[in-house]
């Protein structure tokens, strides 16, 4: 363990529902600004409850990006692009040789392909029966690794290219097993992340399990993590990406070093596919400290993974608790940004950065009445709050009971 290699961020990028970039972001979290709103055409569908989303407004394809290699991407190939180009750009490897001679690896991933390629395809051959109307970009669109194959092949990526496709967890999978893979001396950069495209699919899942918000006269004021009125979650889209890349080679190169990845943790639960175990969730943050050397004292904010459900929420406050006590502020961003799925390891893990970096910390939106079925926390509320962090931890957990925690120090140069 002795040499294992320390693991510095050097770029980074988010698209959200509230903005694309830190500086539109970082306006909305200052302003109380929720990218939650009506979504008209699910209106149509017979049976789903919800009508709520968090769509991410005006992002387009760059017209750079050459017809041959886009052909086979559906829009969660493509705000995971967008993000991606971005994050090479801040670190100043958008058009480094070490992209493209194997330096350079990915770790991508998101809860499944293009939903809309999906009922293509099924519509096709489940209800046609024929080929007709279905085409090769459809699959291409559709497979479960289309944004870690369309990344590879976009960038011309030839280091190890590893999908992470965990629900939740994927973009923090991906950020974990990135900087395993550069602490242990396997790639000397990755860029990780996940991403996640808005569809009725994804929220029906959550519908059917009664675990949506159904408050759609009042779309600004849901979800509610940790809040005694929350009535469920509501499904957004974006994407995420970091650059993570080995101390040594940033130095060398010059590089502007943001943050440093000190730990990860994950594990499985084993139990249940769907139900939140709190045993499992602090096992993870266990793991997490243990890997980065440090005391549960040493982390200055956790950020929550906390969807505003029945029981996750209560569970997650009680694993927390158990870790922490009540000395840690404690806040989740699911309330600005909806439940953005496979992307929001990586988004959580980049709006957290940035805002410690500044020197604050995000509330949970809509928190007013702390259920008090939850266990004990230092809740940041109403407004953003000043604050010196030096460490802070991100969790986010998943379907299938997978879990995961990452230890992020704010670089002091």
């Amino acid at each position: 363990m002795s040499s294992r290699r320390r693991v510095v961020v050097t770029g980074m990028h988010g698209i959200c529902p509230i903005g694309d970039g830190w500086p539109a972001v970082r306006a909305a979290l200052l302003g109380g600004r929720s990218g939650v709103a009506i979504v008209p055409e699910w209106e149509r569908i017979e049976g789903l409850r919800t009508r709520l989303g968090a769509p991410v407004i005006g992002f387009q394809a760059s017209p750079a990006w050459p017809r041959k290699k886009t052909r086979g991407m559906g829009r969660v190939a493509l705000l995971a692009a967008g993000a991606v180009e971005a994050a090479l750009s801040h670190a100043g490897l958008l058009d480094d040789a070490r992209v493209h001679d194997g330096t350079l690896g990915l770790a991508f991933g998101s809860t499944s392909g293009t939903p809309e390629a999906m009922v293509e395809y099924a519509r096709a051959f489940g209800v046609e029966r024929s080929t007709k109307g279905a085409s090769p970009t459809d699959y291409l669109r559709l497979m479960s690794h289309t944004c870690a194959a369309n990344l590879a092949l976009l960038f011309e990526i030839r280091g190890r290219v590893v999908p992470t496709c965990s629900a939740c967890t994927s973009g923090s999978q991906a950020i974990g097993v990135a900087y395993e893979a550069v602490a242990f001396g396997r790639q000397r950069v990755m860029v990780a992340g996940g991403a996640e495209e808005l569809h009725a699919i994804e929220a029906s899942v959550f519908d059917m399990l009664l675990a949506t918000s159904t408050k759609s006269d009042t779309p600004a004021r849901t979800p509610r993590p940790f809040d005694v009125a929350r009535d469920g979650l509501v499904v957004g889209e974006g994407a995420g990406a970091l650059v993570l890349e080995d101390l040594d080679l940033a130095r060398e190169r010059g590089a502007t070093i943001l943050a440093e990845i000190v730990g990860y943790g994950t594990c499985c639960d084993g139990t249940h596919l769907t139900q939140p175990d709190s045993g499992g969730m602090q096992r993870a943050m266990e793991l997490a400290l243990a890997d980065a050397r440090l005391d549960a004292s040493d982390v200055g904010y956790v950020n929550a993974h906390a969807t505003a459900t029945e029981l996750g929420d209560v569970a997650e406050s009680a694993a927390t608790h158990r870790v922490f006590g009540e000395r840690v502020p404690v806040s989740s961003l699911k309330g600005h940004l909806g439940h953005t799925l496979g992307a929001c390891g990586a988004l959580e893990a980049w709006i957290t950065l940035e805002a410690v970096r500044e020197g604050f910390l995000p509330p949970t939106l809509n928190l007013d009445d702390v259920d008090p079925r939850c266990a004990p926390l230092d809740h940041v509320r109403g407004a953003p709050r000043s604050a010196d962090v030096d460490v802070i931890m991100s969790n986010n957990f998943a379907f299938g009971g997978i879990n995961t925690s990452l230890v992020i120090r704010r670089w002091h140069g």
